[in-house]
């Protein structure tokens, strides 16, 4: 599932081609809103909310996504061939004399009054990438629930948005805790110092999709450190058996809440499965 700063990056793209011109093409794939037209109104913007996405246009509405495990938003120049899979696989395609977005898997597609959006997203946290980010807020709501593993904790977009799998692994290994450590047993101030690394990584990453949350290293340092060239950088997710970055332990795997975690049992201290 993509994370949050993909996601801002992906409302990035959108707004860009979309915002600010009228649409001539408009095509959502879906049986609900098979019949909706919204060709000549205008895009006004495109929002992230967590890892929602939120195209608002002329007349009150707003097209609401989500793009879980497989969607993905592409654009394309005007008459450019689209390559992002097979023509069953779009769900929704909007157009204007510039650029076309073709809106591939996504599992979330919905047409909604624009002053219904809560409905939609009126449940996330504050969002780490949005004018409602509260490190306080983010805070006192993980900890409502001090018996939950912090893993889990992380992942529920009701504490705060924008937080996934990749992220969940690496927050963790930076406060030296394993995922399924009860969060009411972090230390005093690790909370506070994890919510504020997590905002300051996806500040980071938003403006690329080669995301890093360790510094870059070239050539004899990144082959000593494990590393394959071109790969991004991160401290543990997606590096099973291979050697971590701090201790040279071997990186392990395992499954959490349906998900799949990456943990160094040499640096990271608490419960494993």
């Amino acid at each position: 599932m993509p994370e949050g700063d993909t996601v801002w990056l992906t409302a990035r793209k959108l707004h860009t081609a979309l915002a600010g011109r009228t649409l001539t093409l408009s095509d959502l794939r879906v049986p609900r809103f098979a019949t909706a037209d919204l060709t000549g109104r205008e895009v006004l913007d495109v929002t992230a909310r967590g890892k929602h996405l939120l195209t608002r246009v002329e007349g009150g509405l707003t097209l609401h996504s989500h793009l879980r495990m497989d969607g993905a938003w592409r654009v394309y120049a005007a008459g450019e061939r689209w390559r992002g899979g097979p023509d069953h696989q779009i769900r929704a395609v909007l157009g204007n004399s510039e650029h076309t977005a073709v809106g591939y898997r996504l599992p979330v597609l919905e047409l909604l009054r624009s002053k219904d959006e809560d409905k939609a997203v009126g449940h996330l946290g504050p969002d780490l990438l949005g004018p409602d980010w509260d490190v306080g807020t983010a805070v006192r709501n993980l900890l409502a629930d001090p018996a939950r593993p912090l893993g889990e904790a992380l992942l529920d977009q009701r504490n705060l948005a924008g937080i996934g799998n990749v992220y969940k692994s690496e927050l963790a290994f930076m406060a030296r805790v394993t995922p399924w450590l009860p969060i009411g047993e972090l230390p005093s101030g690790v909370p506070e110092r994890l919510v504020a690394t997590a905002h300051r990584l996806l500040e980071a990453n938003k403006n690329r999709f080669d995301r890093r949350t360790t510094p870059a290293a070239r050539g004899g340092d990144q082959r000593r450190a494990g590393q394959r060239p071109g790969e991004q950088h991160l401290f543990v997710y997606g590096r099973e058996g291979r050697p971590c970055l701090r201790c040279g332990t071997p990186v392990r795997k395992a499954g959490q809440d349906d998900r799949v975690t990456y943990w160094c049992p040499g640096c990271q201290s608490g419960p494993t499965p």
